[in-house]
C-alpha cells in the first residue's frame, strides 16, 4: 500500500493506494495554519486513521507548496511559511518511524498523470498547475525531475516571453519581481487583466461564462489568454521538449485551449511542423495527492506491502 498527503494552505487531504493505484481510503482535515508542530501531528494523525481503515502499513509520500533545500534539508519557497526552515521530511520520519518522500506539490500533480494519468504511456511529461498560481513539474522516465536547487519545473516565476509594448513591464508579483507568467495565466491574474481592458471585475469563471454567451470583451481576454500561455509553454517545449503537457488546475477546465493554444504555440518552437501534445488531466483536484503517493515507485515496494 502507497500512502500520499497533500498538505494544502487550507487542507492536508491523504490518500492509500493499492494495487495499480486502486484507492483504498480517503480522509482529510484543515490545516493548522501557522503552527508547524500541529500540521506534522495532523499528518501522523492521518496515516494512523487511513492504516486502522485499511488494515494495512504503507510507504509514505508527501506533496507540499515548497522544496528541500539541496544544502540545508530545510523547506524552502513554501507559501505555507510555517513550513519553511524547517526539516519536515526529517520530523515526519521521526513521528512515523519510516522513511518518508516529500516532493513540491507541483512534482506530484504531474506524476499523478505521468503514472495513470494523461500522461500515462510518455517518457517525458510537464505539468502544469494553472489555478490561484502557476506552478510546474517535470518527470522523466516516471520519476519526477528535481534538478540541483531542487526548482526545476518552476514555471510560474520566469517573466512572461516575448512580452508587448502592452504587457512590459507586467504586473508585480508576490515573489518580489513583475511579469511573471503566474501574474498573467493564474486565475486572478486572467480575472486582473480583464478588469483593466474593461474595468469590470469578474472572475475567472464568470469571464469564461461571458465568452461562451458570445460577449466580445471577454472573448478578446480569452484570445490574449491563449496567446500568452502559448509563447510561455513554448519556451518548455524548446528546452526540455516534453512528449506531452498536461494542464490541471482550475484554468485547466477552459475547452478552448486544447484546440488553439498548441497551434498558437508553433511559431515560436524551434522546429518544423512540431509534435505538440497539449492535454487536461485526468485526475483533476485528487492528482496531488495521488502524486505524492506514488513517490514510492512500484520496484521500491514489496509485493507484501502492495
Amino acid at each position: 500500500m502507497r500512502l500520499g498527503v497533500d498538505v494544502g494552505g487550507t487542507k492536508i487531504e491523504a490518500i492509500a493506494l493499492g494495487d495499480e493505484g486502486r484507492e483504498l481510503g480517503r480522509k482529510r482535515e484543515a490545516t493548522p495554519q501557522h503552527d508547524y508542530d500541529a500540521t506534522l501531528e495532523a499528518i501522523q494523525a492521518l496515516i494512523h486513521d487511513l492504516e486502522e481503515t485499511t488494515r494495512q502499513s504503507g510507504t509514505v509520500g508527501i506533496g507540499m507548496p515548497g522544496a528541500i533545500d539541496a544544502r540545508t534539508g530545510l523547506i524552502k519557497n513554501a507559501n505555507s511559511v510555517w513550513l519553511n526552515g524547517r526539516p519536515m521530511d526529517k520530523d515526519l520520519e521521526r513521528l512515523l518511524e519510516r522513511p518518508v518522500r516529500l516532493q513540491n506539490d507541483a512534482n506530484c500533480f504531474a506524476l499523478s498523470e505521468a503514472v495513470d494519468g494523461a500522461g500515462q504511456g510518455f517518457d517525458t511529461v510537464f505539468g502544469v498547475i494553472v489555478g490561484t498560481g502557476c506552478g510546474g513539474g517535470l518527470v522523466v522516465h516516471g520519476r519526477p525531475l528535481q534538478g540541483a536547487n531542487r526548482i526545476a519545473g518552476e514555471w510560474g516565476h520566469n517573466p512572461l516571453p516575448a512580452p508587448t509594448s502592452e504587457e512590459h513591464p507586467g504586473p508585480q508579483c508576490y515573489c518580489g519581481r513583475t511579469g511573471c507568467i503566474e501574474t498573467w495565466l493564474s486565475g486572478p491574474g486572467f480575472a486582473r487583466d480583464f478588469a483593466a481592458r474593461t474595468g469590470n471585475n469578474l472572475t475567472a469563471e464568470e469571464i469564461c461564462a461571458a465568452a461562451e454567451d458570445g460577449d466580445q470583451a471577454a472573448l478578446r481576454a480569452l484570445t490574449a489568454y491563449e496567446d500568452r500561455m502559448a509563447r510561455a509553454l513554448a519556451v518548455v517545449v524548446n528546452i526540455f521538449d516534453p512528449d506531452v503537457i498536461v494542464l490541471g488546475g482550475g484554468m485547466s477546465n477552459i475547452a478552448h485551449l486544447y484546440d488553439n493554444v498548441p497551434d498558437k504555440m508553433v511559431p515560436h518552437v524551434m522546429s518544423e511542423d512540431p509534435i505538440i501534445r497539449l492535454r487536461k488531466n485526468i485526475h483533476g483536484d485528487s492528482s496531488g495527492v495521488r502524486g505524492a503517493a506514488w513517490l514510492w515507485p512500484l520496484e521500491d515496494v514489496s509485493p507484501n506491502d502492495s
